[in-house]
């Protein structure tokens, strides 16, 4: 059962990510396509190419995704677009990959464009409170887990990362 701590947390982590949103927005950040990879069913029994959804874009921010609306996805698959090659059969891993870059360009994402697929929804509401997603909240406060440290407080986590796009090292 939340507390009322755990609650005001939550609110406090959505105020946070929108104003952040509002911040790389205003910015010009760099952001990125998210995308849902469909495997269409066949048609008349002729197998279809997999092809990559538009689901919008939004900011990497080391485990978490930030759109412009202030929603926040759990990151998952990244591919960047570009010619994907003929089948070499070499391992899968390195089939699997090319099959994402054809699966991008069939999705019409532009040539260069880096995709993140795979992604999951992290609901902003009380599911934040002890859950499994790298955004949690735990003794009434928004923490980010991230590898295998120790959670990091959502504000400084969202600060550390958000300069990486606002002001990026030479040569990034």
């Amino acid at each position: 059962m939340p507390t009322d701590a755990d609650l005001a947390a939550v609110e406090r982590a959505r105020a946070l990510l929108q104003a952040m949103a509002d911040r790389l927005g205003e910015a010009g950040a760099r952001d990125e396509a998210l995308a849902e990879h469909v495997v269409p069913k066949p048609f008349l029994g002729i197998p279809r190419r997999p092809t990559m959804r538009s689901l919008g874009r939004a900011w990497r921010l080391g485990a978490l995704l930030l759109a412009r609306d202030g929603s926040v996805w759990q990151t998952g698959i990244s591919t960047r677009v570009t010619e994907p090659g003929r089948p070499q059969f070499h391992s899968a891993s390195v089939e699997q990959r090319r099959a994402y870059r054809a699966a991008a360009l069939q999705g019409r994402f532009p040539m260069g464009e880096t995709v993140n697929h795979g992604v999951r929804p992290i609901p902003l509401d009380e599911s934040l409170v002890g859950g499994p997603s790298p955004l949690v909240v735990e003794g009434g406060a928004a923490l980010v887990r991230w590898g295998t440290d120790a959670p990091v407080p959502l504000e400084r986590y969202l600060d550390d990362l958000a300069d990486l796009l606002l002001h990026p090292p030479q040569g990034a």
